[in-house]
Formats: structure tokens, C-alpha cells, sequence
């Protein structure tokens, strides 16, 4: 590993993900190492829960740095990806006492990228180092106007694909030399869940829960389905109430219809002229477009661009089928992939050039 240059800030960022634990390194804005470990299913299910998994995963970052000879000393602070918390707005949060007891919460331990801040603040601390979660899943800025959703017992809530969405939509900002904060723009993510925003002079005023059922349906997920038939299939006797959940997020959308979340095996089938793959494909493109177009009228028509971004938006057959609804509405822009390792960092840069005060958890 290069010595690093004076002046500079190196930045380490962690993603635990259901399978694998992404980590990188970052100098400034250059990249000097990304690695994913990907895990043996076997060899978690042993660990027991996600919190139990804790030490193996922050033991194969640790073997993995060593390998590559990076000096933990040269660090300069430690950032985690957010779990599931409770709402915050946006921002870099310090992780503190406060957010490692909620991240160890049965309602965060549900998800991976929990472990995210809990290992970041377990390598820092040691050092002396600040530690760091950016935009977690759960930041939550709605207007008032859209959280109703019709009954009084379900408030529409805010989770979705924050950091990546924020992230690609500073880069944008950046790249038309305009600040965020003064930006209008809907931001589609394309993943194995897809989430749209309405991202308003910094703040996402709206934005649709792609994770348990509203928006447009994904590879895995179902999106919002007519209610009263769906009422009836969870008294049907049919399936079990935890059948349903899986219905809605984990086996619904695309893996529902066709046996498979991987979108690269359903674009070879359309390629070869599957009918069935080809109508999916399209009908999602246009739920997509129409929960695009949605969020244009959250922005009441004064929309700076659409930015494409996620997994999926790599594919030009699905992102063109996009353009072709929307482009009429405002200047479409794809940014293909998800780099949420660059976002880490870049959001703790922020912080440690000054640039962005870090936010407190309470």
C-alpha cells in the first residue's frame, strides 16, 4: 500500500450485505482498494443472527487488509453503511452510544447493513479515529402532504435507496456546477427494489417504499398491487402470513412471474425472443416511468433532469425503454451501477475538508 501523501485524508468504508461484506479505501477522491468478501451461507447460518455475525465478517475485513498491507494507522476516519434506524434527514451521522443500541435493535438486526456502523465504530475507536454512517436507508424527508395514505392506521414512510440516490444526485449537481441544494431532480434507483425520488433543493420530498410495497414492481418485489385482491389472497388460507411478506418483498416482481430476480438471464431471454420476458420487462420500464412521472408532479413540473441510476440501470435496453415514456418531461441522465463504497467515502470527505458539518443521532 502507498504511503499517503501529506495533507491528504484516507477514508475506510464498510457495506455489509446480506451474502458478502463490501470494503474500500479511499485517498481524497482516488479509489486505492475495493474488495468484496463474499460468504459462505453455511458458515453464517452458523454465526446464528446477523448481530451474531458480527466478528467473522469484521475478522475477514481485518485478513484482507493485511493481506494487502494496509496500515490501520494511516486511516483517518472509519465509515459504515446505516442500517435500519429510526428516520433522520440526511446527512453524515457520527456513529455514537445512541445509534450502536439502535442498530443492535430486533427492528435493525433484520438487515446486514446494520452491522455496517457497529464494525466501523469497533475499528476506529481503538485508533482514535471519528467513525461515520452516510444517508442510511432511513432518511426520512416527506412533506407533510404525502404521508397519508388513506388510512389513518398507515402513515407512507420513508426508506429506500438514500445513499446511492443522494450521492449520484450531488455527483449530477456537481458535473452541471450547481449545488444540490439548489437542484430539482427525480432520481430513479434500479436494483433488486426499486425506489424513485423527488429530490427538491436538497431534501427528497417524496419517494415511493419500494421495500414493502408501493412504486413500480422489481425483481424481487412486488410494488403496489390492487389492495382489495390482496386482501382477499391473505385470507385465503392459501399462505401463511410469513408466505405473504415474501410475496411482497423477496419473491415477488420479476422472480414471481418468471422464476428469477437475475434481470441478465431475463435480458437474454428477451434477446431471444421470450414474449413472456419481453412483456415483463417492458411493464416494469413503464411502472418505473409512470412513478417517474409522479414524482415530476411532485416537483410540479420544475424538473431539472432525470437521473437513472442502480444495478440495472447498466442494462441500455431497460433504461431506453425509460427514456422513451419520460424524456419528454426533462433531459434524462443514466449513471449505470451503484457505487455505495464511493458514496461512504466521499460523504465522510465532506466532513473532514469541512465542507459539511457531521450530524448528531438522538
Amino acid at each position: 500500500m502507498t504511503t499517503k501523501k501529506p495533507g491528504s485524508f484516507r477514508i475506510m468504508a464498510i457495506n455489509p450485505g446480506s451474502t458478502s461484506t463490501k470494503f474500500g479505501l479511499y485517498e481524497d477522491e482516488t479509489c486505492l482498494l475495493t474488495e468484496t468478501v463474499r460468504h459462505d451461507a453455511e458458515i453464517l447460518a452458523q454465526c446464528g443472527s446477523i448481530p451474531d455475525q458480527k466478528q467473522y465478517r469484521r475478522d475477514c475485513i481485518m485478513k484482507s487488509l493485511e493481506a494487502v498491507g494496509v496500515e490501520l494507522s494511516s486511516l483517518d476516519a472509519v465509515a459504515g453503511r446505516g442500517g435500519l434506524i429510526k428516520p433522520i434527514p440526511s446527512g453524515v451521522y457520527t456513529i455514537n452510544e445512541r445509534m450502536i443500541e439502535d442498530l443492535h435493535a430486533p427492528s435493525a438486526t433484520i438487515h446486514a447493513s446494520s452491522l455496517g456502523g457497529i464494525i466501523a465504530k469497533e475499528i476506529a475507536d481503538p485508533l482514535g479515529l471519528p467513525s461515520y454512517i452516510v444517508d442510511p436507508v432511513v432518511v426520512y424527508e416527506m412533506d407533510p402532504v404525502t404521508r397519508l395514505s388513506g388510512m389513518p392506521e398507515i402513515e407512507r414512510i420513508s426508506i429506500f435507496h438514500a445513499l446511492n440516490q443522494k450521492a449520484i444526485a450531488r455527483r449530477f449537481a456537481s458535473e452541471q456546477g450547481k449545488p444540490y441544494e439548489k437542484c430539482r431532480l427525480v432520481v430513479a434507483h434500479l436494483g433488486g427494489g426499486i425506489s424513485v425520488g423527488a429530490h427538491r433543493d436538497g431534501r427528497v420530498v417524496d419517494v415511493n417504499e419500494g421495500l414493502k410495497g408501493e412504486g413500480p414492481f422489481a425483481p424481487e418485489r412486488s410494488g403496489g398491487v390492487p389492495a382489495m385482491k390482496l386482501i382477499d389472497l391473505c385470507f385465503s388460507g392459501k399462505y401463511t402470513h410469513d408466505e405473504m411478506k415474501k410475496k411482497v418483498a423477496g419473491k415477488g416482481g420479476i422472480m414471481a412471474y418468471l422464476g428469477t430476480a437475475d434481470v441478465t438471464e431475463v435480458l437474454r431471454r428477451d434477446r431471444e425472443g421470450d414474449a413472456e420476458a419481453t412483456l415483463i420487462l417492458d411493464s416494469m420500464c413503464y411502472q418505473v416511468s409512470k412513478e417517474i412521472g409522479a414524482m415530476v408532479v411532485a416537483l410540479e413540473g420544475l424538473v431539472d433532469a432525470i437521473l437513472l441510476t442502480g444495478g440495472i440501470a447498466q442494462s441500455e435496453r431497460i433504461t431506453n425503454a425509460i427514456k422513451k415514456w419520460v424524456e419528454r418531461l426533462a433531459p434524462v441522465h443514466v449513471f449505470p451501477g451503484e457505487d455505495e463504497i464511493w458514496a461512504l467515502a466521499s460523504g465522510v470527505l465532506r466532513v473532514l475538508r469541512g465542507t459539511e458539518k457531521a450530524a448528531t443521532y438522538n
